[in-house]
């Protein structure tokens, strides 16, 4: 219930339930004590009472009504009746069994009363002290007791008297006056803990989540920066020392660690980016005198002067390794240039089910040792919002790549198909697979090319694939590589379609 709430709510509806379970535990045991201390008081103003009615009225001990005073008994029901109404008047015997009843008559219900608690109060104990109710009642009563005078020529030894000072009139009374003050009490409680929950909501659980409520906006205010390498990472330097409490402590560790961050991503971003920037100078470098050394092989190899089979040989060997070096400079300038960026630079709408027959069909116009065929059925107008030559340039590389591993004259299939908002290319071959660290990279989503890839021969591999990923990357998509039930490489471009 609370879960979705804020923390300063939540402060505030706990210590309001708090404080009212507070002020229910207080109101109980004031009622507790206040019902203690008023029966005590009676008690004690009352101890007397009986032992004052022994004294001056002994006609009353008489247990046979014809020869007990009837001038005394009327005389003891009416000092009685002014001092408090609510008493009852019982004579008991020497064993606690009540004699008589001076009241109205059938009222006793329970004519045995407990003697112990009797011979406390003439002891003297502590009050209050609560004993037997003869009307019937289960609830133990106060009541003052006094033991009648011996008198002479009496069989048994003398009985009691027995008054009960919280008789039913009384508690009639005394409850419906309680309930009402309880009543009251309640409503002026809740009064005044709603005026205490307001001003601690006020004055105390706002400024004690203040500064948290600062912290966080700053934590999510920095993960939005972190989303904008742009921005400037002065903002957020330390704003206070580590002493104070608790929140000022968290928040300067949290100031310290994203100096640490920002410092270590700016240190970052200069290693890549003069990383990028020496790729494409050597690059740059190499591409130029590799061309024109492959355009002076060729040159060479067209010329017709001397020709002889160890030469024509030599020569072509040097004209494939010319072509060689010089495709691997041309991707890697193109690698380069692509981690430069962070977003497609030329964007256009345009239909990628006729780029991937464009693609396909060029393929098949070169003579390879393995043929590109398109597979599946066609799956109708497919538009892509992107650069239409860096997706081009992506399925050329996975293509060549799956040529380059395909065995002997095992086809490269292609094929497209649609997968809700995406666009889904597959090129697959028959070859002997990815290295394992290649595929692992792949289904992790992890750089081909940070760190790069080693071949065991030497060198640095999956050049092709670095670029073919990177431009998934530009434009939303993702290269995967897919499981092969017949063997070989199966790779999954996955791009979005245009809306």
């Amino acid at each position: 219930m609370l879960s979705g709430r804020s923390f300063t709510t939540r402060l505030t509806l706990a210590m309001a339930i708090l404080l009212f379970a507070y002020g229910a535990l207080v109101a109980l045991l004031g009622r507790h004590v206040a019902s203690e201390h008023e029966q005590e008081t009676l008690q004690r103003l009352s101890h007397g009472l009986a032992r004052h009615i022994v004294e001056h009225w002994p006609e009353i001990s008489l247990p046979d009504r014809d020869r007990a005073d009837r001038a005394a008994r009327e005389s003891v029901l009416s000092m009685l009746m002014v001092v408090n109404p609510g008493i009852q008047v019982y004579l008991l015997d020497a064993d606690g069994k009540v004699a008589d009843y001076l009241g109205e008559p059938g009222m006793v219900r329970q004519d045995q009363v407990d003697l112990q608690v009797v011979r406390a109060f003439l002891a003297g104990e502590s009050l209050p002290l609560r004993g037997t109710d003869p009307m019937g009642s289960k609830t133990p009563l106060i009541f003052s007791a006094a033991r009648f005078k011996p008198r002479s020529g009496d069989l048994r030894p003398p009985g009691y008297l027995y008054i009960v000072l919280d008789g039913p009139a009384r508690s009639a009374v005394a409850g419906q006056l309680s309930l009402r003050r309880v009543w009251q009490g309640a409503a002026a409680l809740a009064l005044m803990g709603l005026f205490v929950i307001v001003g601690l909501e006020v004055f105390l659980v706002r400024r004690l989540t203040r500064p948290l409520q600062e912290l966080a906006r700053r934590i999510r205010d920095y993960r939005l920066k972190a989303t904008h390498p742009g921005d400037s990472a002065e903002r957020l330097a330390p704003s206070g020392s580590p002493g104070g409490d608790e929140v000022r402590a968290i928040s300067a560790a949290f100031d310290a660690m994203t100096c640490r961050i920002e410092g270590q991503s700016a240190r970052e971003l200069e290693q890549a980016s003069a990383h990028r920037e020496m790729m494409a100078g050597v690059a740059h470098d190499l591409r130029t005198p590799l061309t024109a050394l492959h355009g002076h092989l060729e040159a060479l190899a067209g010329s017709g002067l001397q020709h002889s089979p160890v030469r024509d040989r030599v020569l072509a060997t040097a004209l494939a390794q010319s072509d060689k070096v010089r495709r691997l400079s041309q991707q890697l300038f193109e690698l380069a240039a692509l981690q430069s960026v962070s977003q497609v630079l030329h964007r256009e709408r345009f239909r990628l089910d006729e780029l991937v027959v464009d693609a396909v069909q060029k393929f098949e116009l070169v003579d390879r040792p393995a043929p590109v065929t398109l597979d599946g059925a066609s799956p109708g107008r497919l538009e892509l919002d992107g650069d239409l030559q860096l997706i081009e340039r992506a399925l050329t590389n996975l293509i060549d790549n799956a040529i380059q591993h395909a065995p002997g004259a095992a086809p490269v299939r292609v094929s497209v198909r649609q997968d809700g908002a995406q666009v889904k290319i597959l090129v697959e071959d028959a070859g002997p697979g990815l290295p394992a660290e290649l595929a692992r990279r792949l289904e992790q989503g992890q750089s081909l090319r940070d760190p790069p890839l080693k071949r065991i021969s030497g060198g640095v591999g999956g050049l092709g694939l670095a670029i073919a990923q990177r431009v998934a990357m530009l434009h939303g998509g993702t290269l995967r590589s897919l499981p092969a039930p017949a063997g070989g490489t199966r790779l999954c471009l996955a791009l979005p379609l245009a809306a």
